[in-house]
Parts: C-alpha cells; structure tokens; sequence
C-alpha cells in the first residue's frame, strides 16, 4: 500500500473517531447552518481538524483544501500536493441519526488526483484507491457494475439545496431519469454514493452543484474501479465545475445522451 495513502487512511479513522463518539449523542450538538439546507456542527469542524492534524504532522510542505476550513495559507495554483479533505459528508443525515454519512480524503498530485479514501464509519466501510493500482473495499479488489441497459440500472442522485433556482431543472431531469432506469435514490452523501458506484452497488451517479472535496476521492475510486467520470457533456471538466456523472462505461454513455440537454 502506497505510504501516503496509508496516512490518508489514518486521517480518516482519527475524523470518523471523532464522528463516532458525537453519533452517541447527536441532540446536544451545536448545529448552524451555512445556508438554507446546509448545515454544519462543531463535530465537522472538530473530525476536520483531527484529520489535517495527521496529514500535516506526515506532510507538513502540502496544502489543504477543507470544506470548513477551506484553503490552507499555502495553497496556490504551483502547489504539487493538495490534500482535498470533506470531514462529514451526509451532515444533514448525521444530525438526524440516518447512517449514511462519510469522511472523503483525496491527495492532488500535479493537478492529478493520485490516492482517495472513503470510509463509512457506520459499516466500517473503507474506500480506498492508489491511481495506477485498483480500488478496493476493506482490502478486496471493486469494479464497477455489469450491467449494460439503462432499464435495468439503479442510479444515486441528490437534490440541489445550495441554489433553489436549479430545483425546477432538477425536477426535468429526474422525470427523464425515472423513466429511463430501474430506480433513483438519493441517499444524501455524494463522496459515500461516488463509492458505491465504484463497488457496483449503484450503476450510476449524477449530480449539479458539488464542490471538489464531494467529488474528488469518489471520482478516482471509479475509474480505478473501471467506470468513468466526467460532466453531463460527459468531458473531464468536472472537479471544479461541480457537474458530475458517473457509472460503469455502457451506463455513463446512455447517461451523458439522456442528460448532456441538461449541461
């Protein structure tokens, strides 16, 4: 195993540490919200700290860019390593006590995502990907699912929340969808549902409006495990523009025709 996904891995574990002790007692927690729908509580804050504490006591010359604490003082556009970092992904989820929440970690190396970790600290799930070297789940090898008719694939998605005036799109698009695929779920957690993509429990993922630490670590998962991620034209540019789709090859093309009007 690659020793800077190692410490990835690490980070990880110390964040969903911090995220599990909270889980005991989520009605006491602080919570504020960011904006209408999107919240944040002191354990975000605190899991994310956890995490760059590990990963600047290994490498203390590399950026971070976190979703609460946002870019690091040394983060610029020479910066050769960037820890891309989301402490609890699915936080509306967690404050409710529904178990589908994560920790995302992903390193950027010259411009290229090189190591990812997902890890679900409800099922003790771990995602992990070198580039280069495969995706697994709790050390056993993933691939994207087989299935190769729309019909017959189940596809994640979420709402937007950020930005209400896309909700009408959204609204479009998931009658296009619905009529085209097995079934839509939206469980809340696009890194968790980018990973299940890559474990072939989903066949498939789109989504408007992410910001790279909900993508990053979930995008490089994918393609290690065989699929493909781009954006609803279904090009590369995805990662800072926060149009995502993804699946298996034959479900990504069917996916990109029947959402590429919506781009």
């Amino acid at each position: 195993m690659h020793p800077m996904l190692n410490t990835a891995i690490k980070a990880a574990r110390r964040g969903a540490a911090v995220i599990n002790r909270a889980s005991f007692d989520v009605d006491r927690l602080k919570v504020s919200s960011k904006q209408q729908n999107d919240f944040v509580t002191e354990v975000d804050q605190a899991a994310e700290q956890a995490i760059i504490e590990v990963l600047k006591t290994a490498y203390p010359d590399h950026a971070i860019l976190a979703e609460e604490s946002g870019a690091s003082a040394d983060l610029s556009e020479q910066s050769e390593n960037v820890w891309i970092i989301d402490p609890l992904d699915g936080t509306t989820n967690f404050i409710h006590g529904f178990p589908q929440y994560c920790v995302s970690i992903a390193l950027k190396q010259k411009g290229q995502i090189t190591q990812a970790v997902v890890y679900d600290p409800t099922r003790n799930d771990l995602f992990t990907a070198t580039k280069g070297a495969g995706a697994y789940l709790n050390d056993k090898r993933i691939r994207v699912g087989k299935r190769d008719k729309m019909a017959e694939a189940l596809i994640g998605t979420g709402f937007p929340y950020r930005d209400m005036s896309g909700l009408d799109n959204y609204v479009e698009m998931f009658r296009v969808m619905t009529q085209k695929c097995a079934g839509l779920r939206r469980p809340g957690a696009a890194a968790l549902d980018l990973a299940y993509v890559a474990a072939g429990r989903l066949d498939g993922f789109f989504e408007k409006g992410l910001k790279p630490w909900d993508i990053a670590a979930g995008a490089l998962l994918i393609t290690e495990a065989g699929g493909i991620v781009g954006n609803f034209t279904g090009d590369s540019d995805y990662l800072y523009h926060g149009d995502v789709l993804a699946g298996s090859p034959k479900i990504f093309a069917q996916m990109v025709t029947l959402l590429s009007p919506f781009a």
